[in-house]
């Protein structure tokens, strides 16, 4: 019996959640385990070429105004994190110091709040009241210009999966460009430098800690859960693309705490937040005690839970007053004794008078489209003869079971390929089943041709009624060939509602899965269950799809490596293409396949296989075309406008 889709999910966040932060247990240099997970942190973003060390100097900054008060004065400034890209931003500094000349300093992270450094002011403030210089940052999304944090949320840009984008990587590369600039400007301790936030701030604090140990403290408010609440209560349904990133690592958040260790750590969470399940905050911080413990600083590492929904509360606030005096300045202060923010409205700054692009953005700015262009797509390689096709294939491979195809379960488990209906010798065909993988069986159509010369596998698109994909199938068999309709997850009778299509995408992503990347192991095991089965046709194999199917069909056809023939009917020309808002219609894409290579880039390296191509974009797989002429299998290259013509 096949689990529901939604119950595949929340078995597999459990799963990732059990076993959070459990490599620190199981490695004997803890310090060097966690220099790798940090780098590949920063490669699972895209980040690592832009970050390549702490050696980097200020980011280019500009001062836009100041403002003079009694206790502190504020700046308005914007600073690059990388060329083009501002960062709108105020910097509070403090007429007193808390421990002397260069002063402790903060950076504190917005959360999804309009006019942001204006909604937040009054922590900043009480830090500068402290003796702190204190850097508010602005996101991307509800900055002065304001750019995408919801592509998957709300705009159907699901390859942004695709691409490995994730809002979370823009706003942890700037939080660590404000970490430069706070460690470069005169009147900054460099050792003594802090990170806060609520929300989505809470979430950047979590990544900006993690990755960059010049964070000497950290205090996210409201942001802690796992995956497996996220999941099952379905609280994933209310958070931002930038609350999680793309795990391809199959990592929870205690994970990423782990990698802030043995740094001190305050979780200010609260006790009825309809976000963050409060059973799910207690389990991050239960396993990271194991791991404080295990590195001697237990208590390094503080709880502090508040009632009510989601939001700072007085006890939130001091608590984190009080921790960033205590690890920043030295100073042993009750949360009791340290005071509250004033939030009264008449202390606050207006709008205006915060404002830092008083006479308009730069030019150039490039915040509404970053989301294109922070993580680059692949670029299509030189292919000149078969040595380099064999060193381009294989380099492709390695990479997509790094990303993509990086949770393709090892050992696969048992096949149990079986017949569930077997027609006689001389009528042919039947039915059978294989398990793809555990809770998932799949179901497979089979039919036998008078005088077989091979074997044609097609796949089900989902929405298809069997009649139609059985017709699709044997109409390329032909009389000469047997034929098989697979059914990959999302077709057939593991098919779910297109309702559903926007929750099982995201949490699919989540958890470093996607509906096409399923596709591609049923493909792959299918292929196993044919010859498992004695079905196989040496010299003779074809594998078909028409429309989005063609997605899973090029990718497995490339992993599998042993098939002579793929003909692709109307196929999509990129992953690089969005989706309906809501979620329904096709789901082609695949974790940080974009890194890799793209369609006509995987189709290029099917050759010498027969390629055929009916009904496709005539611009469309023109690398592929070059590449197999180049190789002199030019006439293994097949485009024709419909079926019949090519028959």
């Amino acid at each position: 019996m096949n689990i529901t889709v939604m119950e595949y999910l929340v078995r597999r966040a459990k799963g990732i959640t059990r076993n959070a932060a459990r490599w620190v247990a199981d490695v004997e240099d803890v310090g060097a385990a966690i220099q790798a997970r940090r780098q590949e942190f920063l490669d699972s973003l895209g980040l690592a070429e832009y970050l390549g060390g702490n050696g980097r100097s200020a980011p280019h900054c500009v001062v836009t105004g100041e403002l003079e008060r009694s206790q502190y004065r504020i700046q308005k400034l914007w600073y690059q994190s990388i060329p083009g890209l501002y960062v709108t931003a105020n910097l509070y500094l403090p007429h007193r110091s808390a421990t002397g000349p260069a002063a402790p300093a903060i950076l504190y992270l917005c959360g999804h709040a309009p006019e942001q450094k204006v909604h937040y002011q009054a922590i900043p403030r009480r830090f500068a009241q402290l003796g702190f210089v204190v850097l508010i940052v602005e996101t991307v999304q509800l900055g002065e210009v304001e750019g995408y944090h919801h592509g998957c949320y709300r705009e159907g840009w699901f390859h942004w999966y695709s691409r490995g984008y994730s809002p979370a990587a823009v706003e942890l590369l700037n939080a660590i460009r404000g970490v430069d600039l706070l460690v470069h400007h005169p009147n900054v301790d460099p050792n003594r430098i802090g990170a806060t936030g609520i929300s989505g701030g809470g979430a950047t604090t979590w990544w900006v800690a993690a990755a960059d140990e010049r964070v000497r403290a950290a205090a996210p408010v409201c942001a802690t859960g796992t995956l497996a609440s996220h999941i099952a209560q379905r609280t994933i349904d209310g958070h931002c693309d930038c609350m999680w990133w793309p795990n391809y690592m199959a990592w929870d958040l205690a994970d990423m705490g782990a990698l802030i260790a043995p740094r001190p750590l305050l979780i200010a969470s609260a006790d009825r937040d309809a976000l963050f399940d409060v059973k799910g905050i207690r389990d991050v911080h239960r396993r990271l005690v194991d791991v404080y413990r295990k590195l001697g600083v237990p208590e390094h590492l503080r709880l502090v839970l508040t009632p009510g929904g989601h939001g700072y509360h007085p006890r939130s606030r001091t608590a984190v007053f009080a921790w960033m005096m205590l690890h920043l300045a030295g100073a042993k202060i009750l949360a009791a004794r340290v005071g509250d923010v004033d939030d009264a409205p008449q202390h606050d700054e207006p709008p205006d008078a915060l404002r830092v692009y008083v006479h308009g953005e730069p030019p150039g700015n490039r915040v509404r489209t970053i989301h294109d262009e922070l993580v680059p797509m692949a670029e299509l390689p030189v292919i000149s003869n078969a040595e380099a096709l064999a060193k381009e294939r294989e380099r492709v491979r390695e990479r997509l079971r790094g990303y993509a195809f990086r949770w393709f379960p090892n050992p696969p488990g048992r096949l149990a390929a079986r017949w569930e209906l077997r027609h006689s010798e001389d009528a042919g065909g039947g039915r059978f089943s294989f398990r793809s993988e555990e809770g998932v069986r799949l179901q497979c159509v089979y039919g036998r041709a008078a005088a077989s010369t091979g074997l044609v596998v097609g796949l089900r698109s989902p929405g298809e009624a069997p009649a139609a994909s059985e017709a699709f199938v044997r109409r390329i068999s032909g009389q000469q060939a047997d034929w098989l309709v697979v059914e990959p997850r999302g077709t057939g009778d593991t098919a779910w509602g297109q309702e559903l299509n926007w929750r099982v995408r995201r949490a699919a992503a989540w958890t470093g899965v996607t509906i096409a990347s399923w596709q591609v192991w049923d493909v792959l095991r299918s292929l196993e269950a044919v010859s498992a089965l004695g079905l196989w046709r040496e010299g003779g194999t074809t594998l078909a799809a028409w429309g989005p199917m063609a997605v899973p069909a090029l990718y497995a056809a490339l992993l599998h490596g042993g098939l002579d023939r793929l003909v692709l009917v109307t196929p999509p020309s990129t992953l690089n293409a969005p989706s309906e808002p809501d979620g329904r219609g096709p789901a082609m894409e695949l974790l940080g396949a974009l890194r890799v290579a793209d369609l006509d880039h995987i189709a290029a390296l099917l050759a010498p296989a027969e390629l055929v191509l009916v009904g496709a974009d005539t611009r469309a797989y023109s690398f592929a075309e070059t590449v197999y002429r180049t190789l002199g299998a030019g006439n293994k290259f097949v485009r024709r406008a419909s079926l019949d013509d090519w028959q």
